[in-house]
């Protein structure tokens, strides 16, 4: 006797974003389905506060009209698909206090972590860039101690550079790191 399998239901973002409200653990969809986010080591934790404090740092330095946000954030990637980076920045007006999504990040940020490799370098990398405000997506890792900095081109162009020692201007909107900020401390 074979039993019948009932296949898992599908989620809008919207369906999604009302389903994890108050929701203990993180989660993602991904066309649709509903994806549990593997606790962190410490690595990961420590690297992604390094950036987040980098960027934020980077961008008081520059008094640029921009904000960092940590991870938790929402970005929607097509009617089926979010995406929570370790942290992204966003230029112009203030959010509202009790938004969960951004809506026009500029730069998105993920730590690589041994879960993650694949899906941070293929679909969330074709994922980010559908977002026309998307300039640059930093793929962060900590353990060797690198960033590979995709960067969107003319057209349809996405520009790839492995960054392992000195920095990187991610212009728009104009932010300089240098790799020793983002790797303090590690």
């Amino acid at each position: 006797m074979s039993a019948e399998r009932k296949p898992k239901p599908r989620m809008t973002v919207d369906e999604f974003l009302a389903w994890a409200e108050g929701r203990p653990g993180r989660y993602e969809l991904c066309d649709g389905l509903v994806v549990a986010m593997s606790p962190e080591r410490v690595r990961h934790a420590d690297a992604k506060f390094s950036v987040q404090m980098a960027l934020r740092a980077a961008i008081g330095r520059k008094a640029l009209p921009c904000r960092m946000l940590p991870d938790g954030m929402t970005v929607r990637i097509d009617p089926c698909t979010t995406y929570e980076p370790d942290a992204l920045v966003y230029c112009g007006p203030r959010l509202a206090p009790d938004a969960v999504e951004v809506p026009d990040p500029v730069v998105v940020v993920e730590v690589l972590s041994p879960s993650t490799k694949a899906v941070d370098s293929g679909a969330k990398l074709a994922g980010y860039f559908q977002i026309p405000s998307v300039q640059h997506y930093l793929i962060v890792d900590a353990e060797r101690r690198l960033v590979v900095h995709h960067r969107r081109g003319g057209g349809d162009l996405i520009e790839t550079r492995i960054v392992a020692e000195g920095g990187l201007t991610l212009d728009p909107p104009g932010l300089p790191l240098q790799l020793s900020d983002l790797f303090e401390d590690l």
